[in-house]
C-alpha cells in the first residue's frame, strides 16, 4: 500500500471518528441564562475545526455535513436547524482551514481562526434572518412576537427581530467561535499525531 492510500485511509477514518464525536457533542447542547432560551451552546464544531487543520478544509466540511446528516434523525426543525448549523460550521472551518493549509504556523492558525470566527458571526446574521426566523414564523406558525419575547425576557433592549439578531445572536456566535478556536489551539497539537497515525 503506497503512502497516498495510507493517507486517504487515515483521513477517512479520522473524518468518520470526528463526525461521530461531533454528532454526540451536538446532542449535548445546553442553554445559557444570559441568552434567549432558543439559543443553545454546543462544542460540535471543535472536531470539524481540528479535522480541517489536520487534513484541510474539505475534511472539516465533511465532518460538518456528516454530523448534521446524523442529527436529522433527531431533528425538531424539519432540517432547517441542521442546514443553518452546517452553513455556520462551514463558515468557521473553511476560512480557518484554507489559511492554515497555505502556511502552517501558530500565526496563521490564529489568523485563520480569527477569520473563521468573523465569518461565523456574519453568516449567523444571514442564516437567522433568511432561514431560521422565517422558518419559525412561517412554517412552524410561531409569531415573531413570541420569539422576540424570549429575547425580551433576557433584556428589554431586545424588543425586535433586528436587535435580537444583532445584539444577542451575533455576540453569542462570535464568543462561540472564540471558544471553539481556543480549544482547537490547545488540543490540535496533541491530537494531530494521533489522527495522522
Amino acid at each position: 500500500m503506497n503512502n497516498n492510500n495510507k493517507f486517504n485511509i487515515r483521513m477517512l477514518v479520522s473524518v468518520a471518528v470526528c463526525s461521530a464525536v461531533a454528532f454526540i457533542l451536538m446532542l449535548l447542547e445546553f442553554g445559557l441564562p444570559i441568552l434567549p432560551s432558543f439559543i443553545k451552546f454546543d462544542f460540535s464544531d471543535l472536531p470539524a475545526l481540528i479535522c480541517a487543520f489536520t487534513f484541510g478544509p474539505v475534511a472539516g466540511v465533511f465532518v460538518e455535513l456528516m454530523k448534521n446528516l446524523l442529527h436529522l434523525f433527531t431533528t425538531t426543525t424539519m432540517g432547517v436547524g441542521e442546514l443553518s448549523n452546517f452553513l455556520l460550521g462551514c463558515a468557521l472551518v473553511v476560512p480557518a482551514g484554507i489559511i492554515y493549509k497555505h502556511s502552517k504556523s501558530r500565526k496563521t492558525a490564529f489568523i485563520g481562526m480569527l477569520a473563521g470566527t468573523i465569518c461565523f458571526s456574519l453568516v449567523g446574521i444571514l442564516s437567522n434572518y433568511f432561514i431560521v426566523f422565517p422558518f419559525y414564523t412561517s412554517i412552524m406558525n410561531i409569531p415573531m412576537e413570541v420569539i422576540v419575547e424570549m429575547g425580551r425576557k433576557v433584556s428589554p433592549v431586545l424588543d425586535n427581530e433586528f436587535k435580537l439578531i444583532l445584539l444577542s445572536v451575533t455576540p453569542y456566535n462570535f464568543c462561540k467561535g472564540v471558544i471553539i478556536s481556543l480549544l482547537t489551539f490547545i488540543l490540535y497539537k496533541r491530537l494531530r499525531p494521533l489522527m495522522k497515525q
